[in-house]
């Protein structure tokens, strides 16, 4: 079966034996819109507030902290790490293959502004933790009201 989308100068070919996910991620950068990359499936991360940090969350299984790499440039959060690769020399023949190998990189753009001097971040059980404290400008600040 062959589906072709008109509309264009040279029409996307796309057939049953090409790989789903490629073709779909060709369909929605035509679109305009785009979906995650494969890092996003399989390194899940979630972003949540609190009242003084933002807090993320990244599974990175069989990453170390020493092969982590993590840096913020105003509100851009860039997360690298490396994961071995096959042994030199190893020839494998595969049925499945969902482990990931070598690197990978994350960026994330913060909701809020943080100070980049307290931050911690802690790998443990093969999850990032990472606690952003806001920077004073984004934390919520409650204004009395007076009366008269």
């Amino acid at each position: 079966m062959t589906l072709v989308r008109t509309g264009r100068a040279t029409p996307v070919r796309w057939t049953m034996g090409d790989d789903p996910f490629s073709a779909i991620d060709r369909l929605f950068q035509d679109l305009g819109g785009s979906v995650g990359s494969r890092e996003d499936a399989l390194y899940p991360m979630d972003l949540y507030e609190t009242d003084e940090a933002l807090v993320i969350e990244l599974a990175v299984p069989g990453v170390q902290a020493e092969d982590l790499d993590i840096s913020i440039e105003g509100r851009q959060l860039t997360i690298r790490a490396s994961l071995p690769g096959l042994p030199e020399g190893e020839q494998r023949r595969y049925w499945l293959q969902a482990i990931p190998r070598g690197a990978f990189t994350r960026t994330v753009r913060l909701p809020a502004n943080v100070n980049t001097e307290a931050v911690t971040a802690n790998v443990d059980d093969g999850m990032l933790t990472l606690r952003l404290a806001k920077a004073a400008e984004a934390k919520v600040r409650k204004v009395e009201v007076q009366h008269g």
